[in-house]
């Protein structure tokens, strides 16, 4: 049995690896364990508020309670941004915004307890672990209370925004009011022991070194060896635009080897996803021979992103021709990875 990469060996191969070889090594990996299928959700992204109390420095999309264009969206407005979404086929909502102050948990419940009523095939795959950290502290109850009060009034799934990079060193310089390493890992902990199923991310660029990115993935390998409850990991690159932290943008040559080297680290979660929504389509084609098995979303809406200055549209049709031109069989699929058609 081949013995899983030591995080001193990911770091070597991160920092000299010959990207092409990488990138193949990933490849195999990916291929012994999907075939020839890579996979694509439609879904909507729903930023039900763009306040936020964190003021982080790479967020381009926050503004203060009081701006003139600060926002909270209604109930009604969400669910009808939730029609739209299933009207179009998409089979999973990802609600987020910005940590609003004095909201309460009852906020939140009944926005999912509507939705759940009115749409009751939609998957709700919603809130960050720093959303959730803030829901509990403000209904002064524990994180594992709150997960249970919110999937109690249905919601389903966690994504893995708010990892950033798992160090606090450098969680402190880019965001030092967001909650810090330990906080995220216990969130996702106390998730996965409801049986609540999330994703784990990293965005790399914010000057990290190769040994915080080896740290960060250790960091989530060793809690789904714990959990097992990760289903993806999703990488993608800062965009500074816009943002107080500025500097340059890493390369899809930086991003690429990082994606493949996650392939070959994080050997016990199953789905490695590209991210065409911050590398644009032709390096999200390229991630498909690197260890992507999952080309991520076609986002419906999305804001944050945007915010920063990047914008890239994404139709099924264009989805499935990217899929196709990489040599691969495209399939539609859902929250949990399960088929829903192939093309």
């Amino acid at each position: 049995m081949k013995m899983r990469l030591t995080a001193k060996e990911g770091e070597e191969l991160l920092a000299h690896g010959d990207l092409i070889t990488l990138g193949r090594e990933a490849d195999k990996i990916r291929q012994q364990r999907f075939g020839n299928t890579v996979t694509f959700i439609i879904d909507r992204n729903i930023n039900y508020t763009n306040v936020c109390v964190n003021e982080c420095r790479f967020c381009a999309f926050f503004r203060r309670q009081g701006s003139k264009d600060a926002y909270l969206l209604s109930h009604e407005e969400i669910l009808d941004k939730v029609r739209e979404t299933v009207e179009a086929g998409g089979t999973q909502v990802m609600i987020q915004g910005g940590l609003y102050p004095e909201l309460s948990l009852a906020y939140y419940e009944k926005m999912l307890r509507l939705i759940k009523k009115h749409f009751p095939s939609i998957t709700i795959h919603s809130f960050t672990a720093t959303e959730i950290q803030h829901f509990a502290r403000e209904a002064g109850l524990s994180i594992l209370d709150t997960l249970k009060r919110l999937q109690a009034a249905g919601l389903d799934s966690l994504p893995g925004g708010g990892a950033e990079i798992l160090v606090d060193e450098v969680r402190k310089k880019v965001s030092p009011k967001k909650i810090m390493t330990d906080d995220w890992l216990h969130v996702m902990e106390c998730a996965h022991s409801i049986g609540m199923e999330s994703t784990a991310t990293m965005v790399i660029g914010f000057g990290e070194t190769m040994a915080q990115r080896i740290e960060h993935m250790e960091k989530i390998r060793r809690l789904q060896d714990k959990t097992g409850g990760f289903r993806a990991f999703i990488t993608w690159t800062f965009q500074p635009n816009h943002t107080q932290l500025g500097g340059e943008k890493t390369s899809s040559w930086d991003y690429m080897r990082t994606l493949a080297l996650s392939r070959l680290y994080m050997d016990n979660i199953a789905h490695i996803q590209g991210s065409w929504v911050t590398q644009g389509e032709r390096i999200g084609q390229l991630t498909l021979g690197f260890g992507a098995d999952d080309a991520g979303s076609i986002m419906l809406e999305e804001n944050v992103v945007r915010a920063a200055g990047t914008l890239y549209d994404m139709s099924t049709k264009k989805m499935v021709g990217l899929i196709k031109g990489a040599g691969r069989e495209a399939a539609q699929r859902d929250t949990e990875y399960r088929i829903i058609r192939h093309f």
